[in-house]
């Protein structure tokens, strides 16, 4: 093949001579241009609206108008009475989504579609009828029970929606009703209880609010609270047994019950070694007496890595206890030698609702100040305990538990 050169520069020419006018094209015809917004025309309205109808809230869908200088479209519409919303779409989108109605109802909603002069259409207005919004559904499914030292609170929240929980009793100075707790949740099952009251008859309310500021009504009950009294720490002692994990970085056994909660650190936590043995991640203390165990704060360091995901309480009321295979994760009441599976337990998801790795100063906050676990029914009285941490966050063979406060019956 022979070289032709002269062909090769012509060649060579026409490409840069085509890049160039390509780029001057692009120089001069790619400047963003701001749309007119000097018109004073007032726009067309939406039209062909249509609704679709969820808890507490509604779906609009509408078509444009056909005006270049729309800017938005602009829903107004009351949640309950006294309170009104209003929410904006901008013309790149068709759809309005109105949240935040209080009840099952028929609602007026006004929309109107603006210009970048801000020249507002004539309204066109539409019925939406919202089904039960998810505050309301969750307060139909409160139940409220006695617990020990105090009261269990359980609700579905199939939506996992963000509500407030309050609970309320009675103030000994006023008479009154006053706020005692407020637990921010958006948990699908809602599971938890409130201590540290006498057992005594004692009143208490229950009611749902959420972020729109709608509240449900107020369920009252009153409930005699269980006798429950708190182990004391100074009576519990490490029992170290052959099956237990290595100890990692100083993180002993004793440092669990230490009752120092505020440093974040190996010399203050439980913690286990990394990978060099295939030994379970468990640990075994006495607590000095016997006691039938009602329920139980841990403290952990935060979610994600190496905190304890699932882990199952083993008990027993044997003098001297023998060691013997304890596995995470059988069913309650199954023996193994002297020791009795208490119960499995699973650290609840953040309250975030945050994925899996992610947390924010309030699920920090929440693992900060102990999450509390109850213990089942029926379990029997023991002098010994054994934690066995049967998965991790990320799935890691070494784990970490910061602080455990126990409380029961003494027997």
């Amino acid at each position: 093949m022979i070289w032709n050169k002269a062909k090769y520069n012509i060649a060579a020419f026409l490409v840069i001579a085509t890049i160039t006018v390509t780029m001057s094209a692009c120089n001069k015809d790619d400047v963003y241009r701001e749309p007119n917004a000097s018109g004073k025309n007032k726009p067309g309205p939406v039209t062909n609206v249509k609704v679709t109808n969820y808890n507490g809230a509604a779906v609009v869908k509408y078509a444009l108008p056909n005006d270049e200088d729309l800017l938005y479209v602009v829903a107004n519409y009351s949640i309950r009475e006294g309170v009104s919303r209003e929410i904006k779409s901008s013309y790149f989108f068709d759809t309005l989504r109105l949240e935040g109605f209080h009840n099952s109802q028929d609602y007026t909603v006004t929309l109107k579609a603006v210009t970048r002069s801000n020249i507002a259409s004539d309204p066109v207005t539409v019925i939406v009828h919202p089904d039960t919004p998810y505050y309301a559904l969750i307060r139909k499914s409160l139940k409220i029970g006695a617990d020990y030292g105090g009261i269990n609170i359980q609700a579905s929240n199939i939506g996992k929606n963000a509500v407030a929980i309050n609970t309320l009793t009675v103030d000994p100075v006023t008479g009154n009703f006053a706020i005692a707790n407020e637990n921010y949740t958006s948990l699908a099952a809602i599971n938890y209880s409130l201590r540290g009251y006498k057992p005594e008859a004692t009143k208490f309310g229950v009611y749902v609010s959420d972020r729109y500021g709608n509240i449900s009504d107020t369920m009252v009950v009153t409930v005699t609270p269980g006798y429950e009294e708190a182990l004391n720490k100074k009576d519990f002692f490490p029992y170290l047994m052959p099956s237990d994990a290595v100890i990692g970085y100083g993180g002993v056994v004793q440092n669990m019950f230490d009752g120092n909660i505020t440093e974040d650190n190996s010399a203050n936590a439980w913690q286990t070694t990394i990978g060099t043995s295939q030994r379970l991640m468990q640990c075994s203390f006495g607590i000095g007496k016997s006691y039938t165990l009602t329920h139980f704060l841990m403290y952990f360091r935060d979610y994600g890595a190496n905190n304890p995901k699932n882990f199952t309480v083993y008990g027993s009321n044997v003098e001297n206890p023998a060691d013997a295979t304890t596995p995470g994760g059988v069913p309650q009441g199954t023996q193994s030698g002297d020791w009795v599976c208490l119960g499995n337990f699973r650290v609840p998801d953040p309250p975030s609702g945050l994925a899996q790795g992610q947390t924010n100063a309030a699920d920090r906050a929440y693992v900060n100040n102990g999450i509390d676990f109850s213990m089942p029914a029926g379990v029997p009285p023991v002098k010994y305990i054994r934690i066995v941490v049967k998965d991790t966050w990320f799935g890691l063979d070494y784990t970490v538990i910061r602080e455990v406060t126990f409380s029961g019956v003494p027997q």
